[in-house]
């Protein structure tokens, strides 16, 4: 086996920010957290930059993305696929 068949990357899915720049998008994965002493639910979010080649996610798309080696100074992360995409 080979390093790239045993080794499980991790992925995350979110919501298409920005689909502006050339081969990279920029995508928001939100978390549900629940605060430690009032226990009300509010949500998190980060921003991850995810290279896209193909240019196929468009601004509000679902989209799976998952971990790889640095791509560039910001991107560290590669497009996977499109779950649902925005309605237009």
């Amino acid at each position: 086996m080979t390093t790239a068949e045993t080794k499980q990357r991790r992925r995350l899915r979110g919501t298409v920010v920005s689909a502006k720049m050339a081969k990279t998008i920029v995508v928001r994965v939100d978390r549900h957290v629940t605060h430690p002493l009032y226990h009300k639910a509010y949500v998190v979010s980060k921003k991850f930059k995810v290279r896209d080649t193909a240019g196929v996610a468009h601004a509000g798309d679902l989209v799976e993305f998952e971990e790889c080696r640095p791509l560039s100074a910001d991107v560290r992360w590669r497009y996977v696929r499109t779950l649902k995409a925005a309605q237009a």
